[in-house]
């Protein structure tokens, strides 16, 4: 089955050693990034059929990034490069932990629609699971775009995978407004993932537990929540799996749920979503996750 993962593509220029802020780096380093398609590219390199929607500017970073998702065997018969926009690049700074600090400059969301040119709906037709995140909910041109996308692939029975992946800056401090967004999309979806504060910001509970049965009471196949140092747990009807974080000698965090995610969807792609292949694959997702980690960013 060939997956559709929807969403923008952006530069992530990253300090490679630990400063206080932004103004204390004195270079930066270019990997692909954003958080669809770091899912698409990773599943690729994993073996899975994925298909990118979504864009870049049609300029030096747009080409640039194309060829490297094109690398990654990421199938962009819908990315396209709009005229007209700037590719989003995103500024980050890691701490001692390896946690990121975004300065982001451009707008992605606008770039992928211009570059989709109203072609999201054959995509979905097109294609056999549809994947999404909130990035492409908080502005209304996009989130239109993106609801009627999930409605489509709801009535053609794709199963539907929805990484809330929460950026609070995206939606004006507003962390009520970014929850019941995220929560609206999780009727029907065949997988929810997520961690410990999108779950809660979804359904306003704060253990782990709790989150993932009433996400599963609001519609949701299967959820995962995942836990950071804590691991991650599966529950869904009749299944319960929870995976400890393996070790790892951190480097970034960036990107590392994106890797998460993506070697799930190339066991569910290759697998047509058996609903065991979640199970089997959970303690590898969190395996690629950990070196992810060990890296600077998911696609470097």
């Amino acid at each position: 089955m060939r997956t559709l993962c929807f969403g923008e593509a952006i530069v992530d220029l990253t300090c490679r050693r630990p400063v206080a802020s932004l103004v204390d780096a004195d270079a930066f380093v270019p990997t692909a990034g954003g958080v669809s398609a770091n899912v698409a590219a990773t599943a690729a390199c994993h073996g899975a059929s994925v298909a990118l929607a979504g864009g870049a500017g049609d300029d030096p970073w747009g080409r640039w990034l194309r060829e490297r998702l094109e690398a990654a065997g990421v199938d962009l018969c819908w990315f396209g490069l709009a005229g007209g926009h700037a590719t989003a690049v995103a500024f980050i700074t890691l701490d001692e932990r390896g946690e990121p600090t975004w300065q982001l400059y451009g707008d992605g969301a606008a770039a992928t629609v211009a570059a989709l040119d109203g072609r999201l709906p054959d995509a979905v037709e097109a294609t056999d699971a549809f994947f999404f995140t909130s990035n492409s909910l908080a502005g209304k041109p996009e989130a239109a775009l993106t609801m009627a996308a999930r409605e489509r692939a709801l009535e053609l029975g794709r199963p539907i995978v929805f990484d809330p992946n929460l950026r609070l800056h995206r939606w004006g401090g507003n962390p009520g407004r970014a929850g019941a967004t995220a929560g609206a999309c999780v009727p029907g979806a065949f997988l929810v993932k997520c961690n410990q504060l999108e779950a809660r910001l979804m359904t306003g509970e704060s253990e782990p537990e709790a989150a993932a049965a009433s996400l599963l009471a609001a519609g949701a196949e299967h959820v995962i929540v995942t836990r950071g140092v804590g691991g991650a747990i599966l529950r869904a009807k009749g299944m319960r799996l929870s995976v400890c974080a393996q070790p790892a000698r951190v480097r970034s965090t960036v990107g590392a749920g994106d890797v998460f995610l993506g070697v799930l969807i190339a066991r569910l792609g290759q697998t047509d979503y058996y609903p065991s292949a979640l199970a089997a694959a959970l303690p590898e997702a969190a395996e690629e996750a950990a070196r992810a980690c060990e890296r600077w960013g998911a696609l470097e």
